[in-house]
């Protein structure tokens, strides 16, 4: 069920397919221009793409599949551990260009992704449900050109579809 926020934002449409890029990190951190705006250590980056017509089922569906994610080793070396099972840090970062389509041409067309209010929106909405789950988060700035910084450790990359749960 969408919210009032997201309807006034755009009307009642369906669509829903969140994306995202989850990387296992040692250490993350983000700039924009010279400052650092955000750092965490060991846990997980999140580049988060947001698609017209998504709502927040899609964010919660997708932070908990998140947060749940068993991609860090146990005792035995075995990724059987989740984020909130290593007490690991989230570093959020919304990417629209997670939906450029390049079949057409050499310039990606990025018209599948959400506009900016609704992406805003449901970025920061995806970024507090972490939050609920239990996890600590930190995020990027909003429609900031950002300088992301990771170690990944592994290396481990997940692409997760809300259209896969």
């Amino acid at each position: 069920m969408e919210s009032k926020k997201l309807e006034e934002l755009r009307g009642n449409k369906e669509s829903k397919l969140m994306k995202a890029v989850i990387q296992r990190v040692s250490e993350a951190r983000v700039k924009v221009g010279e400052q650092e705006i955000a750092q965490i250590s060991k846990g997980l980056l999140i580049l988060l793409g947001v698609k017209k017509e998504d709502t927040e089922k899609e964010a919660e569906l997708m932070a908990k599949k998140t947060v749940n994610l068993r991609i860090f080793s146990d005792e035995e070396g075995k990724m059987n551990l989740s984020l909130l099972d290593i007490a690991g840090e989230a570093l959020v970062v919304s990417q629209f260009t997670l939906y450029g389509n390049c079949r057409k041409g050499r310039r990606p067309s990025f018209i599948d992704a959400a506009l900016p209010a609704e992406a805003d929106f449901l970025y920061q909405y995806f970024a507090e449900y972490l939050k609920k789950e239990g996890a600590n988060v930190q995020t990027g700035q909003f429609q900031a050109m950002m300088q992301v910084e990771l170690v990944n450790e592994g290396p481990v990359t997940i692409i997760l579809d809300s259209e896969d749960f």
